[in-house]
């Protein structure tokens, strides 16, 4: 069973990938800072042995394009939405 933290994580990126149509993507600099984010955060992920094995799917590619062209067709609060995600993954697997 997933923690609440991480349930509403994903309820948060649902909603906010659903919201509205009319919201803005993510320019490329917000899209740049995200990018190096996720991927340090992947990184950390990747190089610890309780956290590997769950590190999986789009969210923890190691390639810099995924998450950068992920972010340029999603809102801002959509790549907060994911980095919050990894963040919670990130700290119920180091402990």
């Amino acid at each position: 069973m997933l923690k609440a933290t991480t349930q509403t994580a994903f309820l948060i990126a649902a909603f906010v990938c659903l919201g509205s149509p009319a919201a803005q993507a993510a320019d490329r600099a917000f899209c740049a800072g995200y990018t190096d984010a996720a991927l340090n955060q992947v990184h950390i992920a990747l190089s610890s042995p309780n956290c590997a094995a769950g590190a999986r799917g789009a969210r923890w590619a190691p390639e810099r394009h995924v998450h950068f062209d992920w972010c340029l067709t999603q809102p801002p609060a959509a790549a907060e939405a994911e980095r919050h995600a990894r963040t919670e993954f990130l700290r119920g697997c180091r402990g």
